[in-house]
């Protein structure tokens, strides 16, 4: 298990950008939960699977893709259904709709052994949680940061765009979906 959790988006960042912000956290290893590991758009590039590994690896930061933390396509269609409901886009969106946090822990997140995906690494460990959307509350890495927090009893946080402290987000607003089921 990782000692320590940040979690960082794509959206808003350059390469150089996002790397420092990695470096700022002290990040040892980037679990990739993105579904595929592309981003659309010339600026994004950078963070397509082989050139972020190449990167990655010339600062001597790890790389892990974690696709069985991916939400399906299917859940990700509940989201793209809610985002147009509310006339919003999946670059703008702030906030998971609560059929996607609920699909999401319920698929993917409780058939997942989180201990023993993440069984090689110690307390010792930084690791970053990595998807494209630039707000955590409006990605499923929160979903997951917030189940690694609670097995770890730790809190997390997120890397942010500009040199500071890294800001620490509200976990109680999604507790609701993110309880063990017995």
């Amino acid at each position: 298990m990782v000692g320590r959790l940040v979690t960082v988006g794509v959206y808003g960042f350059t390469a150089e950008r996002f790397l420092a912000a990695l470096k700022r956290a002290d990040v040892e290893v980037l679990f990739d939960v993105r579904q595929r590991r592309g981003v659309r758009g010339s600026e994004y590039a950078w963070a397509n699977s082989q050139r972020l590994q190449q990167a990655l690896a010339d600062r001597g930061i790890g790389y892990l893709h974690l696709k069985e933390l991916a939400p399906t396509s299917e859940i990700r269609a509940a989201q793209y259904a809610a985002d147009g409901a509310l006339g919003e886009r999946k670059r703008t969106r702030t906030e998971l709709s609560d059929t996607f946090k609920c699909a999401d822990v319920e698929q993917i997140l409780e058939p997942v052994d989180l201990d023993n995906l993440l069984a090689g690494f110690d307390a010792s460990t930084t690791a970053a949680l990595l998807c494209v959307e630039r707000d955590p509350g409006a990605c499923h890495r929160s979903l997951i940061a917030d189940r690694l927090a609670t097995t770890m009893a730790c809190r997390w946080s997120t890397c942010c765009h500009e040199p500071g402290p890294h800001r620490v987000e509200d976990q109680d607003a999604r507790r609701s979906c993110l309880r063990r089921r017995p």
